[in-house]
C-alpha cells in the first residue's frame, strides 16, 4: 500500500503524537496529503497548537517515508496502519486510535475474539501471583489469548503463565523495541516473539519506555480485548486506569479478589463494590464473557506428560501451597541430593519459582 510508508512517518516523528496525526488525516481525508501538508494549510485546521505545526514542520524534513517503512521491514518489523485490512478491527474504534502498530511475532495466530486482558500491580502479593497462575492455568491449550503490559509483578506472571501452558498472549509495551522494559523481562519477550503470540508497540524502536507512556498504553490493552481482569490494584495504579477505560470501552470487567489488609486490594474491592464480576477460578471468566470451551481438554494438567514422576510429584505438592524444601522432602519421599537437582532443573525450565523465603511454588 503506498500510503503505509506516510502512516509509518508519522509514527517515526517523536514529537508528534497519535492525536495530532489523526486529526490532520481526518482533514485532509489521506495520510499522504497530510504529510506534505504545507504550513499555511495546517494552521487552518482547529485543535491543534501552532507549536505543535512547527515541531512537525521541523521535524518531518529530517525523516523519508520510503527509508522508514524500508528499515522496519528489514528488522523484520510488521508496520501495520488503520488502512492496512489485519489491522486489529477493535483498535479502529477506540478513542484515540493508534495511527500505527509496530509488531513482532504472529498476531494472526492470536484469536482477537477470545482476547481477555490481564492488568494488576507491579508490586504484586505472592498469594496474588498464585492465585493468577491457577486461574489463568485453566485455560491451558484453549485459542484464549492473554494481553497484558509486559511490566513486572501481575503482567509477568500473566505473561509467562500463557508461555507455559500453551496460551496465545499479546504483550502491548510502552516504548520501542529496542529499549525493552523491564530489561528482566527479555526472555519472556523473546518467548512471546518466537511463537507464544505477539508484541505490540506504537512506538519507534528507539523510543524510551518513559513513564507516561504507559498510562497512553493502557487504552490499547483494554482496547483489543473482549474482556478485563484486574488481579490487583491500589485505588491510584495503572491498573485502575486500564478498568475505567475498559468500562468506558463497553468491556466486560472482572476482578480478583485478595486479602483485604493489602492495600494494593482497595480498587479491587471498589470496582466490586460497583458492580465487576468476581473471579476466583477460570470458569467465572467463561461464565462473565459467555465463552465455550472443551472443559474436559482444559481440565487435563498440563503437567500430565511433559514430566517424569518424581517431577509431577514435587509440582503436585507445591501447586496449592508454597513449601519449604524440608517440606517437599516429607511428601514427596526424595531424598535431599534427587531433589535439588529436580528443584533446579524445574526453575531453570520456568516451571517452578523460588520465594525470597527459600519456598517454592508451582507456576503451572
Amino acid at each position: 500500500m503506498s500510503n503505509k510508508k506516510y502512516w509509518c512517518a508519522f509514527s517515526r516523528l517523536s514529537n508528534t503524537s497519535h492525536v495530532f496525526t489523526n486529526i490532520l488525516y481526518q482533514h485532509f481525508g489521506s495520510i499522504e496529503l497530510a504529510w506534505h501538508a504545507q504550513t499555511y494549510d495546517l494552521w487552518k485546521i482547529k485543535g491543534i497548537r501552532k507549536s505543535s505545526i512547527s515541531d512537525f514542520i521541523e521535524e518531518r524534513k529530517t525523516v523519508n517515508p520510503d527509508e522508514c517503512l524500508e528499515y522496519i521491514e528489514k528488522r523484520g518489523i510488521n508496520f501495520l496502519c488503520p488502512e492496512d485490512d489485519d489491522f486489529p478491527e477493535a483498535l479502529r474504534y477506540i478513542e484515540d486510535p493508534p495511527t500505527g502498530l509496530f509488531i513482532v511475532g504472529d498476531l494472526k495466530s492470536c484469536n482477537l475474539n477470545r482476547t481477555l486482558a490481564v492488568v494488576g500491580s507491579r508490586k504484586a502479593s505472592e498469594n496474588a501471583k498464585t492465585t493468577l497462575r491457577k486461574i489463568l492455568t485453566g485455560f491451558h491449550d484453549t485459542d484464549i489469548c492473554i494481553v497484558s503490559g509486559l511490566a513486572e509483578g501481575i503482567d509477568t506472571v500473566a505473561h509467562q503463565t500463557a508461555v507455559n501452558n500453551n496460551i496465545k498472549t499479546i504483550a502491548i509495551i510502552g516504548g520501542g523495541f529496542d529499549k525493552l522494559y523491564p530489561k528482566s523481562n527479555l526472555k519472556l519477550f523473546n518467548q512471546i516473539k518466537e511463537g507464544a503470540g505477539a508484541v505490540i508497540s506504537e512506538y519507534w524502536v528507539d523510543v524510551d519506555a518513559i513513564s507516561w507512556h504507559f498510562p497512553i498504553r493502557n487504552r490499547l490493552v483494554s482496547g483489543i480485548s473482549k474482556g478485563v481482569l484486574v488481579a490487583e490494584a491500589a485505588l491510584k495504579s495503572g491498573a485502575m486506569i486500564t478498568a475505567n477505560l475498559a468500562l468506558e470501552q463497553g468491556k466486560e470487567l472482572m476482578c480478583m479478589p485478595g486479602l483485604i489488609s493489602n492495600p494494593n486490594t482497595e480498587g479491587i474491592y471498589k470496582l466490586i463494590k460497583t458492580g465487576s464480576a468476581i473471579v476466583t477460578n477460570h470458569n467465572d471468566i467463561l461464565d462473565a464473557m459467555n465463552w465455550k470451551i472443551n472443559i474436559q481438554k482444559a481440565d487435563k494438567s498440563p503437567a500430565d506428560s511433559n514430566f517424569t514422576e518424581d517431577e509431577k510429584k514435587i509440582i503436585d505438592c507445591i501447586k496449592k501451597d508454597m513449601l519449604t524444601m524440608d517440606e517437599i522432602i516429607l511428601k514427596t519421599n526424595l531424598n535431599i541430593n534427587d531433589l535439588m537437582v529436580l528443584l533446579t532443573k524445574l526453575e531453570l525450565d520456568g516451571t517452578i519459582k523460588r520465594t525470597d523465603g527459600q519456598k517454592y511454588i508451582s507456576l503451572i
